[in-house]
């Protein structure tokens, strides 16, 4: 008994660490695109610095998620959609198992768009057609939803790319959508262990043509006691209790001129009491948490007119960092949305995959394939560019030292492990 008790505290103190060296979902350990980690790569090339590549098969808007030993990605490869298992010490596919069939190309991504999520024992993956399945770690398939067929099509102007949610014992999927549906948009709870829904509430809106549309993933609020669920788009951001799915909390603001065609790609971000809330560039809000009903007005706290389109902010609390699409970045103060420096710009180029933030850097890659690494703090200062030169739409995803770039040619495994 005394040894099971000493294993079982020296297994509470190694937690933390463990779970901090994984990447189990699009924006990381904690949601938000902040890793604890230290001592990354900082230079490296398509021959240089690089542990391993493996070839991908297409493009994809989708990260991948990193646990122990293991990698997972959202794969598209004609019309067939797969999620794929990697071995991380040597990068080779450990099995594929098929999420159907259907991949549309629809402008810049296709239907292996949501990015994958882990809690170290399951995987569960949702591709752009709707299919929501569920792996153990030896790829047996534990069940598989349909959520177009459970619960109509997806009325999205550029298709489904919002990733799953994950949060105890339930997975929490979004589908705001309106331009080419009457459908009502909807959240969902699923229970991550028999795929059954726990509950569904429509998201009513009135915005109008596209601006239903949102392309965002849910984010995890903790206000004391409380967790809330977050979701963006459709001219609002809701907060809702993840046990009931009802809506505590509403703000507008986000749509101030009723612009028809104002879809919303960058999700929220939640750090430290504040929900920020992207839009379609102007405004990007910023409100306080802890608010019922409508808090348009009493909780807003700080916007401005310089947010991004679709790549997603990353902030540690004290400082905000902004990329626009154009690889022109802004630093404000996260508490305050003071500027602390304005308009440097990056390696010029589109930018659709979102900043990370790791070891006091914030890393960055555009869709040619240069990650910038620039100095995070009060004076902007790049640190490294560098040149992959494949086509890339994904955010790095960071794990035990290394750093995961996935371009539309392969995935590289940047660095040593640690």
């Amino acid at each position: 008994m005394r040894r099971r008790l000493l294993a079982a505290c020296l297994a509470a103190l190694l937690l933390p660490s463990l779970v901090a060296a994984n990447w189990p979902q699009w924006r990381g350990p904690d949601m938000n695109g902040v890793s604890a980690e230290k001592n990354l790569p900082l230079k490296w090339s398509a021959t240089e610095n690089v542990a391993w590549k493996l070839a991908m098969p297409d493009r994809s808007g989708s990260t991948p998620i990193v646990w122990g030993s293991r990698v997972f990605l959202n794969v598209a490869e004609g019309d067939a959609l797969s999620l794929w298992c990697v071995d991380r010490a040597k990068g080779t596919v450990l099995w594929k198992r098929p999420l159907g069939s259907g991949n549309v190309k629809m402008r810049k991504h296709n239907m292996s768009s949501p990015s994958p999520v882990t809690d170290g024992r399951s995987v569960w993956v949702m591709a752009g057609t709707g299919v929501l399945k569920s792996f153990d770690f030896e790829g047996r398939e534990l069940w598989s939803r349909d959520i177009q067929k459970d619960y109509g099509q997806f009325g999205l102007m550029w298709g489904y790319a919002s990733s799953p949610l994950l949060y105890e014992d339930a997975l929490f999927v979004q589908v705001l959508h309106g331009m080419n549906t009457d459908d009502p948009s909807y959240v969902l709870r699923i229970d991550k262990k028999t795929g059954k829904t726990v509950w569904r509430v429509e998201r009513p809106t009135d915005a109008v043509r596209e601006s239903p549309d949102a392309y965002t993933t849910p984010a995890l609020l903790r206000v004391g006691k409380t967790t809330e669920i977050v979701v963006s788009g459709a001219d609002y951001v809701t907060g809702h209790d993840p046990a009931t799915g009802k809506e505590l909390w509403r703000a507008g603001g986000l749509n101030p001129e009723r612009e028809a065609n104002f879809r919303i790609v960058a999700s929220p971000i939640v750090y430290d009491g504040l929900v920020h809330v992207p839009t379609r560039v102007r405004p990007l809000l910023t409100f306080r948490a802890g608010g019922r009903g409508d808090i348009t007005k009493s909780h807003l706290v700080w916007s401005t007119v310089n947010g991004p389109d679709v790549p997603t902010p990353v902030t540690d609390g004290k400082y905000f960092y902004i990329v626009n699409d154009r690889g022109i970045v802004w630093c404000l103060d996260a508490k305050t949305g003071k500027e602390v420096y304005a308009q440097q710009r990056l390696k010029p180029g589109t930018y659709s995959g979102s900043p990370v933030l790791a070891d006091g850097r914030v890393y960055v890659t555009s869709e040619d394939g240069i990650t910038t690494v620039f100095k995070a703090g009060p004076q902007f200062e790049v640190l490294a560019e560098n040149n992959l030169g494949e086509y890339c739409l994904s955010s790095p995803a960071v794990s035990g030292g290394q750093i995961f770039i996935r371009t539309a040619n392969n995935l590289y495994c940047i660095g040593p492990r640690r």
